[in-house]
């Protein structure tokens, strides 16, 4: 017989509610204490984040704006795994916040991918009533478009330049008529000649329509888009006498100077005649100075031009002190002492005299444009080679005095490693064998994976951003294409972007140009810049081939941002492929048999064999760093007939002799990558703002 109480009730019938009661109250109070603590320990949801501290925050953050962050960041994080984004996701497309339009948009992609067809119609129907001027929208109407075709021309009207638009422009069916192609064509010529796909249709719209088929400004227009892809005999057939405005005539003869000597000759030309057309036009000046461009310029091309931008145009008057062998190079400098073609005159003659031992000379040309007045990797440059000038004129004290200055206010680099050499210290590490030693894998992760805010100039993208969501960020960026100038921090937003997309080739393009604009940049700036021009993906792939090979991992990395802008795709005009742009022949020989592109293009068997290569490279130079990347570039048999004396008295004159300009440039880049990978960690350190 169970016990039973005075009031009738047995004891295990007061033991299940008791039970469930407390049960009740401790999860009650659990919820309470754990959000209690996060309001007190509010941790802002960042990339950095642990997903650990996203599920607490997702879990248990009483702020409901807090919890869909959260939830979005794990979502974007579980890419493997859909009907964990699925679940994470569920709910979160409440109120009216543009964040509520991405979560609707990842609602749809997620029960896309776990097949749920009518779930996903729902959820972009949703997004398209509630938000139908968000970015977001741009993607519900692509993907509804196929049962709703007005939505299309909707899309290609509202929402011109999202990667949205530019893909329905692109797939055509196989039957599309030419009106089709026409419209296709011109809607990415103006927006997206890049796009994939686009080169080809934009080739078909001109080839396939008489001269009646188009008018003048859409015939200009497909012909300005060839010619921003670098077809510049193409934009040419495409114009079938179409008589050339400015714009178009200066992006045609841009591209045809990249071309053959028939149609440098043509570019030429084409360049001459805009700038006695239009000599006061912007186009005119840029014409001009890209007729002014080679390091000795053509002297009938640049007689040829008007008065107007020989007085006025740093690039001709920069042009016209070559030809005169440096004769009113002082007076140019003065007058544009912030234009890029006085900075790069400033070099040309100052690395005249150093070659020359005109110490003195090079000294005048070096002070004559202040270093407050050049960008940070033209004022290393200056700086370094004045400290040099000065110490072989005897001044040892100043020269050190320049240098420790450079060290000390530039990021790790080429000359601030050449400052530290003639300071007594820069000592490289081994870079093959087995005496070297490695950074600690969790290091150079952790090194890796920092974040920094955006600072766009957009609250939406910087949001997106912030909360890990790279694609949404970009796609919003790339929405308002062609809204804005490209400034410099334009340009650094938009490099940090693509890097975020793994867009290496084109964001390190924006990241080095944006380098080259920005003067006296604050100190954290500097270094943001630095870190982002040397990111470190494909991480895993370079450690195991620095392990295997016993080469210094710092110095594949370095190789390959030059060679390939960590692009393993990349083909060079001359048949070198991949990560580290192997030649076909030398990666045979590497790997003892005859291999394919398809399987140099792939990242782990590149990095391997291209690491062999290095290694046998630091073997035949004894680890010697300047002959083994100069031989990367031009080969050892080109190298060995470079050595002299000065390599080791002098190695940094020694480089700039170096005959081929293109190894000259490549062996200082390397060398300052390999520096600037080597001391990452550090570069922010000097930064107290």
């Amino acid at each position: 017989m169970p016990a039973v109480s005075s009031h009738g009730l047995n004891a295990r019938e007061i033991r299940g509610p008791l039970l469930l009661g407390g049960t009740t109250l401790l999860s009650i109070l659990a919820i309470l204490g754990g959000r209690s603590l996060l309001r007190h320990q509010h941790i802002p949801i960042t990339p950095e984040l642990s997903d650990m501290q996203l599920w607490r925050q997702y879990r248990w953050s009483v702020n409901p704006q807090e919890r869909r962050e959260a939830a979005l960041m794990l979502s974007s994080r579980s890419r493997e795994s859909p009907q964990r984004r699925r679940h994470l996701l569920r709910g979160q497309g409440w109120g009216p916040a543009p964040l509520a339009a991405v979560a609707l948009k990842q609602q749809a992609l997620a029960a896309k991918a776990v097949g749920r067809s009518q779930e996903e119609r729902a959820r972009w129907k949703a997004l398209l009533r509630r938000f139908p001027t968000s970015v977001a929208s741009a993607d519900a109407r692509y993907h509804l478009a196929n049962r709703q075709p007005q939505l299309r021309d909707e899309l290609l009207r509202l929402q011109p330049a999202h990667p949205a638009a530019l893909a329905a422009a692109a797939e055509l069916p196989a039957d599309a008529d030419q009106a089709r192609v026409q419209s296709s064509a011109l809607h990415l010529a103006r927006w997206g000649a890049s796009w994939p796909g686009a080169d080809r249709l934009l080739r078909e719209a001109c080839s396939a329509i008489t001269g009646e088929g188009l008018q003048h400004q859409q015939r200009l227009q497909l012909a300005s888009a060839l010619a921003e892809l670098g077809d510049g005999r193409s934009a040419q057939l495409c114009l079938q006498g179409t008589p050339l405005t400015p714009q178009p005539a200066l992006a045609i003869g841009r591209a045809l100077l990249r071309g053959d000597r028939e149609q440098q000759q043509r570019g030429e030309a084409m360049l001459l005649k805009l700038t006695q057309d239009h000599p006061e036009s912007l186009e005119a000046l840029e014409s001009a100075a890209l007729l002014s461009e080679p390091l000795r310029p053509r002297q009938a091309l640049i007689d040829a031009l008007p008065d107007f931008l020989k007085q006025g145009s740093a690039d001709v008057a920069a042009a016209l002190v070559r030809l005169a062998g440096g004769e009113g190079g002082l007076m140019v400098l003065e007058r544009w002492p912030d234009h890029p073609a006085s900075w790069q005159l400033q070099w040309d003659l100052a690395r005249e005299a150093l070659l020359k031992d005109q110490w003195e000379l090079a000294r005048s040309w070096l002070k004559a444009i202040p270093a407050a007045q050049l960008p940070d990797p033209l004022r290393a440059r200056q700086q370094f080679w004045l400290g040099m000038s000065i110490d072989k004129l005897g001044g040892s004290e100043e020269a050190n005095r320049i240098w420790q200055r450079l060290s000390h206010e530039q990021p790790p680099g080429y000359y601030t490693w050449r400052a530290q050499v003639r300071l007594g210290g820069g000592d490289l590490p081994v870079l093959s064998g087995d005496r070297m030693t490695a950074v600690a894998e969790t290091d150079r992760l952790q090194s890796a994976q920092t974040w920094s805010p955006l600072e766009s100039g957009n609250l939406l993208i910087d949001e997106l951003w912030r909360l890990g969501l790279n694609q949404e960020a970009w796609e919003t960026w790339r929405s308002e294409a062609g809204t804005t100038s490209q400034s410099p921090q334009r340009l650094v937003a938009e490099g940090r972007l693509r890097l975020g997309m793994d867009d290496y080739w084109n964001g390190l393009s924006r990241l080095w140009k944006a380098s080259l604009r920005l003067v006296s940049p604050t100190c954290n700036n500097r270094h943001l810049l630095h870190s982002s021009l040397h990111p470190q993906p494909l991480l895993p792939v370079f450690q195991e081939a620095s392990k295997q090979e016993n080469v210094r991992l710092e110095l594949l990395q370095a190789i390959a941002r030059q060679e390939s802008r960590f692009s393993p795709g990349v083909a060079s005009p001359v048949g070198a492929v991949g990560l580290l742009q192997l030649m076909p022949a030398t990666a045979d020989e590497m790997a003892g048999e005859k291999l394919s592109a398809d399987d140099l293009r792939e990242p782990v068997r590149n990095s391997i064999l291209g690491a062999r290569y290095l290694a046998g490279l630091l073997n035949r130079w004894q680890s010697n760093p300047w002959l083994t990347v100069a031989s990367y570039n031009a080969g050892p048999g080109a190298a060995a007939t470079w050595v002299t004396a000065e390599l080791e008295q002098d190695p940094e004159l020694w480089v700039e002799r170096i005959p081929y300009p293109e190894t000259r440039l490549y062996t200082k880049k390397v060398l300052g990558n390999l520096w600037a990978y080597l001391n990452n960690d550090s570069a922010t350190d000097r930064c107290t703002e």
